[in-house]
């Protein structure tokens, strides 16, 4: 049933419009209303541009069949359909996410997880990294919980509550100055965030919480929207760089933060 022409536009109509399924009656009130609200069209073309990543490098391997291990009940093939449906990008985009998981990218360190269960795995951690980091760098007035003027007492209480000896590092050299930090908590128990601006009043974070002392120094690499994050365990401590930055400038912070941890 065609939607009314001047009902008011959806989540669903806008994906229906960015996948090509919309209606043709109803593609002309879409683009007004992206037209009239410019955040609302930079995220759907930030959706177009995320589905022509997946395309292109997830695309061959979308049709393939899942690994028997992973097909209930286990160590069965599964059936593929005879005709190919047409895949939504959010469809397509849980598969390659799938695809991740299974084969590549991450590969290894994704399904090891840090101690074993989902919430001490690195997928949940880099989200909470991710999620902190966008909650409190936008922040004016309470960025964060103890400031840079009180550095050694910040250090001394997440030391003390995450049960790790802590330090900020220094980043001057790459032009960021401590802001302060504070205490988070995730599904695992206390969590720090330190937090550092450059002059511009740009800033990223520092993701810390406790992990096991298994060795695993070796950079992960994420991304959400304009947020990515390097991450990677290192002393029993699991840590994350999050920032608006392009990769290359965050990589380069990351290797500063590891280099200063372990100078």
């Amino acid at each position: 049933m065609d939607t009314e022409p001047d009902a008011p536009v959806t989540e669903a109509d806008l994906h229906a419009w960015m996948d090509g399924e919309l209606p043709e009656g109803r593609r002309g009130e879409v683009e007004r209303h992206l037209a009239g609200n410019p955040d609302l069209a930079r995220r759907f073309e930030r959706y177009r541009a995320q589905r022509a990543t997946l395309q292109g490098t997830f695309g061959p391997l979308i049709d393939r069949p899942l690994p028997a291990a992973l097909v209930p009940p286990y160590g069965r093939a599964p059936r593929r359909p005879a005709v190919r449906p047409r895949r939504s990008f959010r469809a397509m985009a849980a598969a390659a996410v799938l695809l991740v998981f299974v084969a590549g990218g991450a590969g290894g360190w994704w399904l090891r997880g840090w101690t074993g269960g989902a919430a001490g795995g690195g997928a949940a951690f880099v989200a909470d990294a991710v999620a902190a980091h966008r909650v409190f760098a936008v922040e004016v007035r309470h960025p964060v919980e103890v400031g840079a003027d009180q550095e050694a007492h910040l250090v001394g209480w997440l030391s003390k509550r995450l049960g790790k000896p802590l330090q900020a590092p220094r980043l001057a050299g790459k032009g960021y100055d401590l802001v302060g930090g504070r205490l988070l908590s995730d599904a695992r128990g206390p969590a720090a965030q330190l937090m550092y601006q450059d002059a511009a009043g740009r800033r990223i974070t520092l993701y810390i919480r406790p992990a096991s002392d298994a060795p695993d120094t070796s950079f992960r690499f994420a991304q959400d929207g304009n947020v990515q994050a390097f991450y990677w365990r290192d002393n029993g401590l699991a840590w994350a760089v999050t920032g608006d930055l392009d990769r290359v400038t965050l990589s380069a912070i990351a290797e500063e933060v590891y280099g200063a941890l372990n100078s």
